[in-house]
């Protein structure tokens, strides 16, 4: 009797099990929400759905054929059961300056370090920008290439770039920057310490006099090198980096610590307060991992200190350092050599210290009447729900002045397709009121119809700098090209030095790959 009674309650916990799974497979498909309203409100739900972006470049499983028969391509998600890619914007150009360095010390990167995003996002796109604050939207694309693997006629190349307004040096806020320098043992090679010096020594020279510098020190310890002083004192500045001195380990939370410490008390209402860690991102005392730091790194940028991350060395911690910008309200760069650092400390910082926008997040929701599938190039680990878009308590990305953002995606149309291809949507909070705003654009499936050869040439550099990325991290993508094509597009794509760097870096990895 007992027996009979333990199946009988065994059936019944099963088929409750079963009910309960049903009823939650039901809630998902039935979450689809109208995404046209003109002013969402602050919290509201876009349309649902799960991130689209897996690891090392590969799709979400593709989805059951359509009306028309055909089935989504290999590796690209179905526009009819996913119609909507929501992600967080990303300016982070780090991966790039690594893996060139990487080659050109004959070394293959390691794939891990490998974000095509970054890569893109390396290159000058020359997007208009917008009138006021906020984005300028600007979408376009081309066919695939001639030497492009198994692409058959209806694959397509889109290209959605945002664009911020610049701003002068004179137009900016003023800047308080508290400098967190590694001088650990590890940074004694050469291109580490020095490099970061002449950076540094740089940038004060390009500051305002009214912006203000704090300078920290860390090894086994950390400690306040110079507080927060006016740049106006340029020779005691001067003298405090000229004072930098290898020594012991990396102690790189004790020095985050005291950096935020400093920073929270030169801290200046009206000006962009930032920390700026310098480091080659490799902590052996300490907490050794990004996580347990990411809080209070994040209760900082909540209080509006934001974190940039320069980072250096052949030896380099990529994770580290991208998880730690990620959620500091900031972002993170390479820094290789002499003319790159004189280009970012120079060119990039002095521009970029102040933001346009804040939880910067972007979505193109594809027509699955002219789209059968798509793919996302990269922002694997920046992919979000659909309906995280406009809930402004998911984490987004900070965007400075005269910033550009790109993504790619590899699509299939529809046999015959024409009109509406997608609708692109960037939605951001203002740094000062953290008040939400929204832009869409639509695109049709005519910006996409030129011939390769004809295309912009930044599209053509998009394309090789994307593909250049899938061969490095060794993607399922990666024979679809071979390396001397992407070589041949880039010489072609233009004159300028980003992409005459661009064809000689892939010339070099030719040797290491092929």
């Amino acid at each position: 009797m007992a027996g009979r009674h333990l199946v009988r309650r065994l059936r019944i916990a099963a088929t409750v099990a079963l009910a309960a799974t049903l009823l939650a497979a039901c809630g998902a498909d039935a979450g689809h929400s109208d995404s046209s309203a003109k002013n969402p409100a602050n919290g509201a739900q876009g349309p649902t759905g799960a991130p689209e972006g897996l690891a090392e470049g590969v799709a979400t499983p593709t989805g059951d054929a359509g009306q028309d028969g055909k089935r989504a391509a290999d590796g690209e998600v179905s526009a009819t059961d996913r119609p909507v890619s929501t992600f967080a914007v990303d300016v982070d150009t780090a991966s790039y300056g690594f893996a060139k360095r990487t080659l050109q010390a004959g070394r293959r990167p390691s794939p891990s370090t490998i974000r095509p995003e970054e890569f893109v996002n390396s290159f000058d796109q020359q997007y208009r920008e917008p009138d006021g604050n906020g984005f300028a939207i600007t979408t376009d694309g081309t066919r695939l290439p001639d030497t492009h693997r198994n692409a058959d006629t209806d694959a397509r190349l889109l290209r959605v770039g945002l664009q911020t307004r610049g701003e002068s040096g004179s137009a900016r806020p003023d800047a308080a920057l508290t400098f967190v320098v590694d001088v650990s043992g590890s940074m004694s090679e050469p291109g580490k310490l020095d490099l970061v010096q002449h950076g540094l020594d740089t940038l004060v020279d390009q500051l305002r006099p009214t912006d203000s510098v704090a300078l920290v020190a860390y090894s086994d310890r950390a400690e306040v090198i110079r507080p927060m002083t006016p740049v106006r004192d340029r020779e005691a500045l001067h003298s405090a980096i000229g004072r930098l001195r290898v020594s012991g380990s990396t102690n790189l939370e004790a020095g985050l610590r005291l950096g935020y410490d400093t920073a929270r008390e030169g801290f200046r209402a009206s000006a962009t307060n930032r920390v700026i860690l310098l480091s080659d991102g490799l902590p052996n005392v300490g907490k050794t991992e990004a996580t347990p730091l990411v809080r209070e790194i994040q209760e900082a940028a909540a209080k509006q200190i934001t974190l940039l991350g320069v980072g250096v060395g052949s030896d380099y911690g990529d994770r580290f350092m991208e998880q730690l910008a990620d959620k500091g309200d900031g972002y993170v760069v390479y820094v290789s050599d002499r003319s790159e650092a004189d280009r970012v400390f120079v060119q990039q910082l002095p521009a970029t210290v102040s933001l346009r926008a804040l939880d910067a997040k972007a979505q193109v929701e594809f027509d699955s009447k002219t789209v059968l599938s798509y793919r996302l190039i990269g922002y694997e680990n920046r992919a979000l729900s659909a309906s995280a878009f406009r809930n402004d308590r998911v984490d987004g990305g900070e965007v400075g002045p005269g910033h550009e953002v790109t993504a790619l995606y590899a699509l299939h149309l529809r046999p015959g397709a024409e009109g509406h291809l997608a609708d692109v949507r960037v939605r951001w909070q203002d740094p000062k009121t953290r008040e939400a705003s929204e832009l869409s654009q639509p695109v049709t499936v005519g910006a996409l119809d030129r011939d390769f050869a004809g295309a912009p040439a930044p599209v053509r550099v998009c394309y090789a700098a994307a593909y250049f990325a899938e061969v490095l991290r060794a993607s399922r993508y990666a024979g679809e090209v071979r390396l001397t094509d992407l070589r041949g597009i880039a010489r072609e794509a233009g004159e300028s030095a980003q992409v005459r760097d661009l064809a000689d870096l892939i010339d070099t990895a030719v040797s290491l790959y092929d």
